[in-house]
Formats: C-alpha cells, structure tokens, sequence
C-alpha cells in the first residue's frame, strides 16, 4: 500500500508540474509612454521601382527630443535641434497630438493639432525598450509610396 501511495504522489507531482502548460506569453508593452528618438529612415517606393532608403542619423541635441504619448490618448511632440552656435541645442518645435492606437492591428493615427489630415501609421516593433513606428507621407503623385520609420528609445520616468 506503501509503494502504492508512494506511486501516486509522485504521478501526481510530475502531472503538476511536467503538464503545465508552458506557453511563452507575449506581453504587450504599452505605447504610453516618453520616447527618445535615436534614427529615422525615409523609404520611398515609386511604383514598378526598387524601393530607396535614407537613414538619417539623428545628432546629439536632435536625441534630446522627446515625443510623449500619455493615456487619455493625447501626447506632445518637442524638437530639438542644433542652433548657429555650435554645441549649443534649442527646442525647435513642440506640437500637441492626439493619438488612436488599435494594439491588435498594430497600427497608429496621429493628428496634430492644428491640422485637418491624420497621419497614419504602423507600430514595426514595441516592447519595454524600443518602438519603431513607421507613418506613411502623403505625396503629391499617387505612384510614389512613402514612409518615414522612426526609432525610438523608452525614457523611463520616476
């Protein structure tokens, strides 16, 4: 009887245990957030053409910006860029926005205040430390495509 309950004690460890399901979980990680951009990349395909990329490295001061996007769906784009002075830095722009992201779909629309049109984009890649967000240019000739691909660095906040 022994052996018996010694036999079930172990089944029953190894069903607890060795049976569990262990499916990694994808954890989403929120947008929200402050964001420091590092790189962009401006991608334009013209139809029945090679696509062409730009990388466009951002300079010390441009890595000071910050784009802020909070969770009443509203956020604050500040630009940072280098003055006549040089090693001297200077916000060159802030702009509110304000935001709708389908986490599902992965994609963003982004309206700026002041502006009739959203742009529209699509969140590439978004965890705890890195979003690349790419949003679609709007062109004058429909058979030009173009994208700007932004990478970002999370800040975390105290």
């Amino acid at each position: 009887m022994k052996k018996l309950a010694l036999l079930f004690a172990g089944l029953s460890l190894f069903v607890a245990t060795g049976c569990t399901k262990n499916d990694d979980e994808v954890v989403l990680s929120p947008i929200r957030g402050v964001w420091q951009p590092l790189k962009e990349v401006v991608t334009t395909i013209q139809t029945g053409q090679q696509p062409i990329s730009d990388v466009i490295t951002y300079s010390d001061c441009q890595k000071e910006s910050r784009w802020r996007f909070n969770t009443e769906s509203l956020g604050q784009r500040i630009e940072w860029n280098d003055v006549a002075t040089p090693g001297v830095c200077a916000i060159s722009s802030s702009q509110n926005f304000s935001y709708i992201y389908d986490s599902s779909a992965k994609t963003i629309q982004i309206k700026y205040q002041g502006t009739v049109d959203p742009s529209n984009g699509k969140v590439v890649t978004l965890n705890e430390t890195t979003l690349n967000l790419a949003i679609r240019e709007e062109t004058s000739d429909p058979t030009v495509y173009k994208t700007r691909t932004y990478t970002f660095k999370r800040i975390p906040q105290p």
